[in-house]
């Protein structure tokens, strides 16, 4: 582990360059670029926005996974740099010598081998991609412990608590780090912490996840049948990709967050709760065994938790508009409609089981999402699918990585066996 970095420039790589985090982490480092240089940047198949990137950039890396569009991608380049290319470049991109951080910003799957990688490889990880901890919490933060890394949360909820606990430890002189919990958390490791300067959740009553609602908070449940998914796409407070922005729609994007921040925070689920707050302005918060509360709050803008992620542990200024107090009207809290919205309660139930019921949930999720938007199945039915694609499987504990992706193979294939089904 690198020590003393404090105040010096973070070489990053970036995975997902061309997605909606991606072009955010691109602005923090226009913006912040005596503390932030981009040293690579991947993308999956669009070779032009990644050129972009990398002109823009002059990374001395750059990775497509799409083979097939490497020429274009020597095309567009302005300069010569190193070009990875497929899944394999993918993972040595990740490994770069001289990296820092590897931001890992893919949407679904496809980020976890490359972010193993980086742990092995030594690289502090910045995580936005919620499948890497969903899918395989325990692995990655057990490879991280043993490496010697941290994990540093870049969405905007788990960024808000790591920065709630943190205040709370530095207090007392202390800085946590995010890379030292056991493989399953449990009451020792809360209690005695683990390594240096452990977080320590002994006192933390709950972790509470904010949630905007989405698109739907007020949609009666009997008018989910006819929701497009034109509709679904139209977030009030957030502009995120198309996946993501459907699973805020369904609530599925909070309750994979649940899981993540279970292995995160090393809290068990039932200490993990959601509340809906419309105006996304509060980001999560944190309740202490006292009674007493720590939020984060800012605008709704990705680059706050994605240059925290990686200018810490500093605190560096930025051009990001700070809040204006006498401007906000009013900051509204709902218990969310747990119902109407199933993906809640389906999320608890994989987060408690945990194994491979995790990376089942959320490989049919992927697939009824993907069903919805090519408009093969309506709305509820993404929650449908998932939950019977879940009450189909055989959960294995403690499973190693092989395991993991069996399993999310065997979902993907039962998921799209249900789909089929519901257009019958």
């Amino acid at each position: 582990m690198r020590t003393g970095t404090s105040g010096k420039r973070k070489r990053v790589v970036i995975l997902g360059a061309t997605g909606s985090i991606g072009e955010s982490a691109l602005k923090v480092a226009r913006d912040i670029p005596e503390r932030v240089e981009i040293v690579g940047v991947a993308a999956n198949s669009n070779a032009e926005k990644l050129a972009a990137a990398a002109n823009e950039t002059r990374a001395p890396a750059v990775c497509l996974v799409d083979e097939t569009k490497i020429d274009a991608l020597q095309g567009a380049l302005e300069y010569k740099p190193q070009i990875f290319a497929g899944d394999v470049g993918l993972r040595e991109i990740a490994c770069l010598t001289d990296a820092d951080m590897v931001l890992v910003a893919i949407v679904g799957t496809g980020g976890l081998r490359p972010a193993l990688a980086a742990i092995e490889a030594g690289k502090d990880l910045a995580v936005a991609s919620k499948e890497i901890l969903v899918m395989a919490g325990e692995i990655v933060m057990r490879e991280a412990r043993n490496n010697r890394v941290h994990v540093l949360p870049v969405d905007s909820e788990h960024n808000a608590i790591f920065q709630c606990l943190e205040g709370r430890f530095l207090q007392n002189g202390k800085r946590p780090t995010l890379n030292v919990q056991r493989s399953t958390p449990n009451a020792e490791d809360s209690k005695l912490g683990v390594g240096r300067s452990a977080l320590d959740v002994s006192d933390v009553r709950r972790i509470i996840l904010t949630a905007s609602g989405g698109p739907f908070r007020e949609t009666p449940r009997k008018s989910f049948d006819s929701i497009t998914p034109e509709q679904a796409l139209k977030h009030p407070t957030w502009n995120m990709g198309p996946k993501i922005t459907i699973d805020s729609a369904t609530l599925f994007n909070k309750g994979l967050e649940m899981i993540e921040a279970h292995w995160l925070f090393g809290v068990e689920m039932e200490r993990v709760e959601v509340v809906i707050h419309p105006q996304s302005i509060v980001h999560s918060m944190v309740e202490f065994m006292d009674g007493s509360t720590l939020a984060q709050l800012s605008y709704s803008n990705m680059c706050f938790p994605i240059q925290y992620a990686v200018t810490w542990p500093d605190r560096v200024p930025n051009t990001l508009p700070p809040l204006d107090f006498s401007k906000l009207s009013k900051l509204e809290f709902f218990t969310p409609r747990y119902e109407d919205f199933p993906a809640l309660n389906l999320a608890r139930q994989a987060g408690e089981s945990g194994g491979t019921l995790p990376a089942v949930m959320n490989a049919a999720n992927e697939i009824a999402v993907a069903a919805f938007l090519d408009r093969r199945v309506r709305f509820p039915d993404i929650w449908r699918v998932v939950e019977e694609v879940m009450n189909r499987h055989t959960a294995i504990a403690n499973p190693n990585l092989d395991a993991i992706l069996q399993a999310d193979q065997w979902a993907r294939n039962e998921a799209q066996g249900c789909v089929k089904s519901l257009n019958r």
